[in-house]
């Protein structure tokens, strides 16, 4: 009960770990914490996938791009803290409850904004976890002396950002384009970590940040094999059709290249440097943003074969084709060219551009299926001149 005692006296204390620890992985509190992020994903990548089935894909793209960012910069900020202070105690618990807590309202708020573009229930969601997150790094202030300068930045960056997002209503009623003011309020989010960590560095642990990065890689790829589920069941169900199976073992051949691609012999975030450590966390929302629209997208296909979506079948295929690209085009810019040389520097970009060109032909699907497989024999193989030795 000493943790309790403690968060209810406001004498919270959060020590640093070890960032040299051998054998760190994720904890079972980490693990739970992911499933709330997965109900969220879900949301927003139904979200998605209706507004693309319904003819408003631009729309429901641009809110998709809001409603994953505050999923996932509120899940970074907890696993890059959880790397470095991770304590297992009561407090730390509890406080993990009340993030989670904020990131099930932020999930319920999906339909809402993309149905109406209400972003209350979303901000008050996203509001509740940064507020759990101040509380924390207010902890880290006090147990880490060394490192108490930039605890207190990341509370004070989290705690204006916050106050943003909740004057952001009233800011909309005086005429300001939301556009902007979102990219003002991400600007924000964004610049805090930068600002902090360059007082002195958090002891994150390289392992552990690789790994957790990698769990949610699986997450959001998860959302691909459930569209495939949904053709294989509807195909089942409704009377059997060949191409929606044949659509789901595309996808699958897809999200396993995509998978395959992402767990390559070489590592990820090789160097310590604070550049290199936001280029790659912060690289990530693309990856991450792009497989779960992949999955969105493999759901739109089942409604065009079915018949239910008001799109077209050209939109259709670029729902999967341009996330298929912006995932390999993100892998690139967080992995490939830092290791990457000759014709392998180049293997990603251009099979993106592959993707895209796949999309305008007959076949799409099978196409991109047989790209998805290629890049990664490319990758791979060592007979092929755009293989990597890891």
């Amino acid at each position: 009960m000493g943790g309790l005692s403690n968060l209810l006296s406001g004498h919270l204390v959060f020590r640093p770990r070890d960032s040299a620890e051998a054998h760190r992985a994720a904890t079972p509190l980490e693990l739970f914490f992911d499933l709330v992020s997965v109900i969220a994903i879900a949301a927003a990548a139904a979200g998605f996938h209706h507004a693309v089935a319904e003819g408003h894909a631009m729309e429901g793209l641009l809110r998709y791009l809001l409603a994953f960012f505050a999923i996932w910069w509120a899940w970074m900020n907890y696993t890059w803290f959880a790397s470095a202070y991770d304590d297992d105690s009561v407090a730390f618990r509890l406080l993990t409850m009340v993030i989670m807590f904020g990131a099930l309202i932020m999930a319920a708020g999906q339909t809402a904004l993309f149905t109406q573009l209400n972003l209350t229930v979303v901000i008050l969601g996203y509001v509740v976890m940064r507020v759990g997150m101040i509380v924390m790094w207010l902890g880290a202030a006090r147990g880490d002396a060394a490192r108490a300068t930039t605890a207190k930045r990341y509370a004070a960056g989290i705690g204006v950002a916050q106050i943003y997002w909740l004057a952001l209503p009233l800011l909309l009623t005086l005429g300001l384009p939301l556009g902007l003011l979102v990219l003002i309020g991400v600007a924000l989010e964004l610049a805090v970590p930068a600002f902090a960590e360059r007082a002195a560095a958090t002891p994150w642990h390289r392992h552990h940040i690789v790994e957790r990065y990698g769990l949610l890689t699986i997450i959001v790829l998860g959302e691909a094999l459930l569209a495939g589920s949904m053709a294989i069941s509807t195909a089942t169900t409704d009377g059997l059709s060949f191409g929606l199976i044949w659509m789901a073992f595309c996808g699958v051949i897809i999200t396993f290249a995509l998978w395959w691609l992402y767990f390559c012999k070489e590592d990820h975030l090789t160097s310590p440097k604070l550049s290199r450590a936001l280029a790659w966390g912060y690289g990530h929302y693309i990856v991450f943003g792009a497989g779960a629209a992949v999955g969105a997208g493999l759901a739109v296909q089942v409604e065009l074969a079915t018949h239910h979506a008001h799109t077209t079948q050209m939109a259709g295929d670029m729902a999967v084709a341009l996330p298929m690209a912006a995932y390999l085009l993100g892998l690139w810019l967080v992995r490939d060219r830092h290791h990457a040389t000759g014709t392998a520097l180049l293997l990603l970009p251009a099979m993106a551009v592959v993707c895209v060109i796949c999309a305008v032909l007959p076949f799409s699907m099978t196409l991109l299926a047989v790209a998805g497989a290629a890049t990664v024999w490319l990758r791979n193989h060592p007979a092929s001149p755009a293989y990597i030795n890891g």
